[in-house]
C-alpha cells in the first residue's frame, strides 16, 4: 500500500531534479551568450524523465517542437549532432545542441531571448512541481494523523 502512496511522489521528484538540472543548462547558456563559438545546450525533458523512469510504461505528453528520430534529428536523412550526459545528471539526462535560429558572426548559437524564455517556463514548471509535492506530502501526513 505506502509503493501506491509514493509512486506520484517518485514520479515528481525526478521531475525536480531534471526541472534542476535544465535550468542549471540554460543559466549556462545566458551565461556564455557572448561567448564566441559557443553552442547552446538543452536537455530534451520528455527523453530524460523517459530514462529516470526507467521507460516503465509511463508516457509523458507530446512536445510541441518538431517530431524527433531516434538519432535526435528531425528528419531521417539528418546527420545527428553528438550530445554529452549532462554532469549533474546522473546519466538520466543527456545534453544535446540547441537549434540555431539565427546565426551569429561570432559562431555562438544562444538566442537570448528563446533563452529567457525556456528559462521563465522552466521556473514556472520547476515551482509548480514543488507544490504539488508539498500537497501531496501534506495530504498523506494529515491522513497518516487521522485529521
Amino acid at each position: 500500500m505506502f509503493p501506491n502512496l509514493t509512486n506520484a511522489l517518485d514520479f515528481q521528484s525526478k521531475a525536480l531534479v531534471l526541472r534542476a538540472e535544465r535550468q542549471r543548462v540554460i543559466a549556462s547558456n545566458i551565461a556564455n551568450a557572448d561567448t564566441p563559438g559557443y553552442s547552446g545546450r538543452d536537455i530534451n525533458f520528455k527523453q530524460a524523465m523517459g530514462q529516470a523512469l526507467g521507460d516503465s510504461g509511463m508516457t509523458l505528453a507530446p512536445s510541441t517542437s518538431q517530431s524527433m528520430t531516434s538519432a535526435g534529428t528531425t528528419h531521417a536523412r539528418h546527420i545527428p549532432l553528438p550530445s554529452s550526459t549532462a554532469d549533474g545528471s546522473n546519466g538520466s539526462g543527456r545534453l544535446d545542441y540547441t537549434v540555431q535560429t539565427q546565426p551569429a558572426m561570432d559562431g555562438n548559437s544562444v538566442d537570448l531571448d528563446r533563452e529567457r524564455a525556456s528559462f521563465v517556463d522552466n521556473s514556472v514548471r520547476y515551482e509548480a512541481t514543488l507544490r504539488f509535492i508539498n500537497g501531496s506530502s501534506r495530504t498523506i501526513l494529515s491522513a497518516i494523523q487521522g485529521q
